[in-house]
């Protein structure tokens, strides 16, 4: 499929409890590279974290074939992991870090990889899935966390962008040769829409655009007790 095929739409927010926003959105529809990221709160710099993962995807030149673009994409996250530790010892603190969800445009398929829990999902057919698996010890709680410990308590992060000397990042491939809807998004969405409404909301919505504006309307009409943020990747029908 042709990069002007796909169109997106995102947004993100501070909500009503936090301070301060640590998440971070892409949007390269000409790229077909889409991604959130959401700063670890129960650390340092967190908002630091999401930008900097951002700045250096926005950075990433689409060229040469998919595996390439996606290697690049994979190169990028590392060094921003490396950054990140360094940093993070220069100035004596435990963490500075994030998750991170993207998405790369294929020709007959997409490709999701992740860091943590920032959470994919596809719109396949008539019915939502989630397309990731959340880097999570357990039931997840809360707070976005990230434990070192050999024995994590439940609910904390397993991996994060700049917690461990390697990075891990985790793919999946979802077939998008019938057309394909997408939505990433941070776990203030999670917090206040379950996947049942998450589902009747992607099935209502007619672009995304008019989807990431009624998930907006629902998440801050209630708590909003983390930062808000939604990505949400259609792909257009070939023109007859």
């Amino acid at each position: 499929m042709s990069a002007g095929r796909w169109h997106s739409f995102g947004r993100t927010e501070t909500g009503k409890v936090r301070r301060c926003n640590e998440d971070a959105i892409l949007l390269r529809d000409d790229a077909g590279l889409w991604a959130v990221a959401d700063g670890l709160g129960g650390h340092s710099a967190g908002d630091y974290a999401s930008r900097l993962i951002v700045e250096r995807l926005a950075a990433v030149p689409r060229a040469g074939d998919l595996c390439d673009f996606v290697d690049a994409i994979e190169d990028a996250l590392e060094a921003v992991n490396a950054e990140l530790l360094r940093v993070a010892a220069e100035r004596g603190l435990d963490l500075i870090g994030s998750t991170v969800v993207v998405l790369v445009r294929g020709t007959e398929f997409v490709l999701c990889g992740w860091v943590g829990d920032s959470r994919g999902y596809c719109v396949d057919g008539r019915r939502l899935r989630q397309i990731t698996e959340d880097h999570v010890h357990g039931q997840k709680d809360d707070a976005t966390r990230y434990a070192g410990a050999a024995a994590p308590p439940p609910g904390a992060l397993t991996r994060a962008v700049g917690a461990q000397p390697q990075l891990f990042v985790d793919w999946t491939l979802v077939d998008s040769r019938r057309g394909g809807r997408f939505v990433l998004c941070t776990d203030g969405i999670n917090k206040e829409i379950g996947d049942e409404e998450l589902d009747r909301e992607c099935l209502r919505a007619r672009d995304p655009q008019a989807l990431v504006t009624r998930l907006f309307e629902l998440a801050l009409a209630r708590a909003a007790r983390d930062n808000v943020t939604a990505v949400a990747v259609q792909a257009q029908e070939s023109p007859k």
